[in-house]
């Protein structure tokens, strides 16, 4: 169950004239496929930059550990930021925040597209976090709003959207900000622009509709776990996220490195490889969803970090050409399971879904950017070759989906 919503300007938010498909328990393809634009935008941002870290490094003469903390101040700010704003708006909607929280974004562009130093890039990379903190859980939200109960579904159809638009990201970046210079970074302010007038379209539907799609979603929901549940079931989400996560930071932030330093590439053609590997993510989540509201969300789970464990263990010793297939082998697979962890949050606290939200996202931004953070230092001291081979074992944690607790319907 999904906390109240404002009731809209009319007396019967509930009794507004409705279109074809959009019923009270249908799934509203129009509005979860706009959240999931709005996010393909949002993360085609937020992936500009650390796909613009080789720049960086040659124009402010930076080390790994130093493009470690820029991805850390970004992570940071906005994974601390989304469980209390999630958890602030459970109880006190503000809807206009989303398209507010753009606004930082659109801010953060500015001021990275001409930074002049390292602090500046620092303050850049800390005012994306903050639109990125208000964007995740209320976005989330609508989505869920709109699902009709197909909530897997909703979810993946969400996150795919911003899959896809990790994916896009650096195909953009490389070409218009590599050849062009750091100055070149102000042109993803028309996405930021695009994203708040979609944004805003949004959140004048859940103005108008938010109350009757949470009344509608209240029946049936699962009934939650008991405090212990609770808190045996945060504990393995926060092994799994832990797995999941700095195992996708040395990918997003140092799979360009790894290529240029194992097999000799360059920036853009190692961004080539990075494309192949978050597209193969974008579809990944996107079959996540509806398979969790099919066989379960911990069977999901299960196949998601235990199947991709050999592909993973193999990757270190591949040549090129197959890096590249385990790569996208990888994306496709361990990727299917943020949906499902997502889901299942919601469903062992409902009635909190912009805290579960905030907290699940703020997981996965705070856990990628402690780890690429400490995967920065570790290839400083061993090499980024070395690192690849350490976190080949990650996946293994997996096992740790067995003492997931069981949500049942009331």
């Amino acid at each position: 169950m999904t906390a109240p919503l404002p009731k809209a300007g009319t007396p019967d938010a509930a009794a507004a004239p409705s279109t074809a498909g959009q019923q009270p328990h249908g799934f509203l393809l129009p509005i979860v496929g706009g959240a999931a634009v709005a996010h393909l935008l949002n993360d085609m941002i937020q992936a500009m930059l650390p796909a613009i870290y080789p720049l960086l490094k040659t124009n402010f003469a930076l080390n790994f550990g130093q493009i470690g903390i820029i991805a850390l101040v970004y992570q940071l700010t906005a994974s601390l930021l989304q469980p209390w704003i999630g958890f602030y708006t459970d109880k006190h909607p503000k809807p206009w925040l989303l398209p507010l929280g753009m606004v930082m974004t659109l801010i953060g562009i500015g001021l990275l597209a001409t930074a002049g130093s390292y602090p500046m890039l620092l303050a850049a990379a800390a005012t994306i976090g903050v639109g990125s903190a208000t964007f995740h859980p209320e976005t989330s939200r609508i989505a869920r709003l709109a699902s009709g109960g197909r909530f897997g579904t909703a979810q993946s159809t969400f996150q795919v959207g911003g899959n896809s638009g990790s994916a896009i990201g650096p195909l953009v970046t490389a070409a218009i900000v590599i050849p062009y210079g750091q100055a070149a970074v102000a042109w993803f302010m028309v996405v930021a622009l695009a994203a708040i007038l979609l944004l805003s379209r949004l959140t004048r539907w859940v103005m108008h509709h938010g109350t009757a799609k949470a009344k509608s979603l209240s029946h049936g929901h699962h009934e939650g776990l008991d405090r212990a549940g609770v808190i045996r079931a945060v504990i393995v989400i926060c092994i799994l996220m832990f797995a999941k996560f700095v195992y996708i930071a040395s990918f997003t932030n140092y799979f360009t490195f790894y290529l240029m330093e194992r097999f000799g590439l360059g920036v853009q053609h190692s961004q080539m490889f990075l494309f192949l590997f978050l597209a193969a993510v974008a579809a990944g989540t996107f079959a996540g969803g509806p398979v969790g509201d099919r066989i379960g969300r911990k069977a999901v789970i299960w196949i998601s970090f235990l199947g991709v464990a050999p592909f993973a263990l193999a990757l270190p010793y591949a040549n090129l050409f197959w890096t590249a297939v385990l790569a996208i082998t990888i994306g496709l697979v361990m990727s299917s399971a943020f949906a499902a962890l997502v889901v299942y949050a919601q469903e062992a606290v409902p009635g909190r879904v912009g805290m579960v939200s905030g907290l699940m996202f703020g997981l996965m931004f705070g856990i990628g950017g402690i780890g690429a953070a400490c995967l920065g230092k570790l290839a400083d001291t061993y090499g980024i070759v070395w690192v690849y081979g350490v976190i080949s074992f990650l996946p293994l944690l997996g096992l740790a989906t067995a003492f997931l607790p069981t949500t049942r319907k009331k």
